[in-house]
């Protein structure tokens, strides 16, 4: 097979220096982590054939029908939000300089359109679903700006990357390794987690399926909220390579963001497989699904990607190779296709995300499940509870007794001695942290995020980090929760007191003042707190000691754990 020309958006070195010149004169828009993987894939040809972030006529062709305006088949918006503050300072024909976070200059886009973004049709179309739970409509509800600017791109420099240096190729240098080596049939398997013993007899299986090598093609861009790191799991990818006979794979990282839209990413994995030079593609029964909404209902019907790729096999003369569930059949010792177990023969179903979930609670893992090697480095990176860095979230009213408890629960881990503990009461971090803030609605979320900044860098080194604000607001806390969750235990602690025993508590007369309108903009008098929808723990102090409510918190913490 002969692979289309790919796109290439890396401009020469004379270009370079004059764009980066003309750059200093232009509005900036800065990419966060999932736009600079795109731009990546862009630049790159990973994404042949756009040539830019995607105007208003392509992506509304590809929501209705999966295909650009020019008819090529393609299934995800590949485009760029911004604020609402950012748009209305923008006009088409205006070129823009696209900045990381640093303020390293990654390209210039030449604004061609600009136009609202409608997140309940986007959602719909892309995703199937309007429920928040599905990473990809979270995102566009809760961290999307509201508007798209589209128009081509001209790559100056590509995203730096400090790791993996030598597996981290553009299509174009893979397709060179593969006529280097003088393959023709190669299939390709993309995946976010660590290969297993099912899928790795899965890739086995599908090369000899396809007569074909293997490029393995794992993610390590944005992938779903609460997956394994991408250095956890090249180190476990590096592992489990001995175990191929030699020169029968290619092992390169995919920076892609991943949406999590079941069938129609599918697609676009098998789209970014023909980039590569893939003749083949795996498929999976539940391939790119986040799994279940917040009915405990599957996104996606078990076969729906199956089959949809299969209907565009011919298109993209990439042919699919398919699996159902693979099981395993504890007295054979080996791992089969559901579908092609012989009847009452015995079998275990045991897959990736259950093994993260025993990884994440210290729980053992099955020597058939997966390479001792690789619970070795999973263990390394993620250990068990009691030896992971927590976070304790103590949220209320004023007058709660949040600090009072907090204060306790500080000098309960000082006392246990296994980590270092870190106290971060509200007023403690306004005094160090934050004391330029005033108290109005925005700076108080600022302070609050701050904390939960702090907090999740100790809990990311294995600390104990004590929060007790106010923290009234659920996006906030939310938001905080997923920061943290990834990299240890999170225990939110809604300190339930009701406000007429917090008033009756208040020595300094802050309820008295806000209710006399001296204080504007007082949690629980004129500005609202927000119960949380599903603490750890609720605890109303009325009639409970500070010393019995914080037993209760390190009994439930004893309990999951991690002490």
């Amino acid at each position: 097979m002969n692979p289309d020309p790919l796109v290439n958006l890396l401009v020469s070195h004379e270009q370079q220096s004059v764009l980066k010149k003309l750059s200093s004169s232009m509005p900036d828009v800065i990419l966060n982590d999932r736009q600079i993987c795109d731009f990546e894939l862009l630049a790159t040809g990973v994404f042949s054939p756009l040539k830019g972030f995607m105007k208003q006529i392509d992506y509304e062709s590809v929501l209705d029908r999966m295909r650009l305006e020019s008819k090529e088949l393609w299934p995800i918006p590949i485009c760029l939000d911004i604020q609402d503050s950012l748009a209305c300072t923008l006009e088409t024909g205006q070129s823009v300089a696209l900045r990381d976070p640093e303020g390293f200059l990654l390209g210039i886009m030449n604004i061609e359109d600009i136009w609202p973004l409608d997140m309940e049709k986007e959602a719909m179309a892309i995703y199937g679903t309007l429920d928040k739970s599905h990473p990809g409509v979270d995102y566009l509800y809760n961290k999307s700006g509201k508007t798209y600017i589209g128009g081509e791109i001209q790559a100056v420099n590509l995203p730096i990357h400090s790791d993996f240096k030598q597996i981290r190729n553009t299509p174009a240098e893979v397709q060179k390794t593969f006529a280097k080596l003088g393959w023709k049939r190669i299939v390709g398997f993309q995946t976010r987690q660590p290969i297993h013993r099912p899928q790795f007899e899965m890739t086995i299986q599908a090369m000899q399926k396809a007569r074909a090598n293997l490029l393995l093609l794992p993610i390590a861009g944005v992938t779903k909220p609460g997956d394994f790191d991408h250095f956890t799991r090249m180190r476990c990818y590096q592992k489990v390579a001995a175990h191929y006979p030699p020169d029968t794979y290619v092992l390169n990282l995919l920076p892609l963001a991943m949406r999590m839209a079941g069938p129609r990413e599918a697609i676009l994995h098998m789209i970014i497989g023909k980039n590569f030079g893939c003749t083949h593609f795996v498929i999976g029964h539940d391939h790119a699904s986040p799994g279940n909404d917040s009915g405990n209902t599957p996104f996606y019907k078990y076969d729906e990607a199956i089959e949809l790729t299969r209907e565009i096999t011919r298109e993209l003369n990439v042919e699919t190779v398919t699996f159902k569930e693979m099981v395993y059949l504890p007295f054979e010792d080996e791992y089969k296709i559901a579908g092609q177990v012989p009847k009452n023969t015995d079998t275990i179903s045991f897959n990736g995300t259950d093994i993260q979930k025993r990884i994440r609670n210290g729980k053992r893992v099955p020597d058939w499940a997966t390479f001792p090697e690789v619970i070795q480095e999973l263990q390394k990176s993620y250990p068990p509870p009691s030896k992971q860095g927590l976070t304790i979230f103590c949220t209320g009213l004023s007058g709660a007794g949040k600090s009072t408890i907090a204060k306790i629960l500080y000098s309960k881990f000082l006392e246990i001695g296994t980590r270092p503990a870190t106290l971060l009461d509200g007023d403690i971090v306004r005094r160090n942290l934050s004391s330029e803030l005033n108290f109005s609605k925005e700076h108080r979320d600022i302070n609050v995020n701050r904390i939960g900044f702090v907090a999740a860098e100790i809990t990311k080194n294995r600390g104990v980090a004590i929060c007790a604000p106010i923290a009234p607001y659920e996006k906030t806390r939310t938001r905080i929760r997923q920061s943290i969750e990834a990299h240890g235990g999170f225990f939110e602690v809604h300190v339930a007191t009701p406000i007429t025993e917090c008033e009756k508590r208040d020595r300094k007369g802050m309820y008295a003042k806000a209710r006399a309108g001296l204080l504007k903009g007082f949690t629980g008098v004129d500005d609202p707190y927000e119960d949380p929808t599903n603490p750890e723990l609720r605890i109303d102090t009325t009639s409970l000691t500070p010393d019995e409510a914080a037993q209760q918190v390190m009994l439930y913490i004893s309990r999951k754990g991690f002490i």
